[in-house]
């Protein structure tokens, strides 16, 4: 069952998101032809450390026999690499484009953001891939209402980026989030036959919409986290920390 959370907790998953939000826009500002993803996830563990906070990634553990923790503070996850890409001496090339994916955790609480960049100068079907899916998370920010279900937020964001020509990933979802990273309830960005929980004041979500460029289809690389598409086409990915509040949603990792 999902946590509702006091204003006082909010602003402190605020405070989280601030730093994430600021490590991301580092993150951009390195991200250029050459740079290799493990610089780039050094600056972003440096800069989150230098905040006093922790890294919600590096260490992370799911479980799952045989998938050891994930060894970065940042998920890098370059072109048909959908989400975990794991950071390595790889150079970014002019041309490609890259998801980053951190979190952020600060005083007891998680904040859980990812954007995708284009690195040096990409095509215009690559360029509308990030585009549709940041809109597409929009879209469904618009249904992040109290009263709403899960579903409502699901539909819209599934109806945008079918609308334009793309596909929604089905095997990785959104989530709660607070305390720990990842809480109930699973947040699809997908229609499925149930409608999900209703929103409702003081939840606090990470949407995530995961979009591709070819078919929805994933699998999953022998290092048991990095997720590809399973065609080879490009993947974009965009996420943000929300509150569900009286006066609409609340975005905690944008500003």
């Amino acid at each position: 069952m999902f946590t509702i959370k006091s204003q006082a907790e909010i602003d402190k998953m605020k405070k989280s998101g601030e730093i994430l939000y600021e490590t991301l826009q580092l993150i951009k500002k390195n991200t250029v032809p050459g740079v290799t993803t493990k610089e780039l996830d050094r600056i972003a563990e440096e800069y989150i450390v230098k905040k006093n906070a922790i890294p919600s990634f590096k260490g992370y553990d799911t479980g799952i026999p045989g998938v050891g923790p994930f060894p970065a503070s940042i998920c890098a996850s370059t072109n048909e690499q959908v989400v975990h890409g794991i950071p390595s001496l790889n150079r970014l090339k002019d041309g490609d484009i890259i998801s980053i994916d951190v979190g952020v955790y600060l005083n007891g609480y998680h904040a859980d953001a990812a954007r995708t960049f284009a690195v040096g100068k990409i095509s215009n079907d690559a360029q509308l891939l990030i585009d549709v899916t940041r809109q597409s998370f929009f879209e469904g920010l618009n249904q992040m209402v109290i009263g709403n279900h899960i579903r409502d937020i699901a539909s819209a964001i599934q109806n945008y980026a079918e609308s334009r020509g793309f596909s929604v990933v089905r095997d990785f979802v959104g989530h709660g989030i607070g305390t720990d990273i990842h809480e109930p309830p699973e947040i699809p960005n997908y229609v499925t036959k149930r409608r999900g929980v209703r929103l409702e004041n003081g939840m606090t979500i990470a949407v995530e919409p995961m979009i591709n460029a070819g078919a929805y289809s994933v699998k999953v690389l022998e290092n048991n986290w990095t997720v590809v598409t399973s065609d080879g086409s490009l993947s974009a990915h965009y996420e943000n920390t929300i509150a569900i509040t009286e006066n609409g949603p609340l975005l905690l990792t944008k500003f």
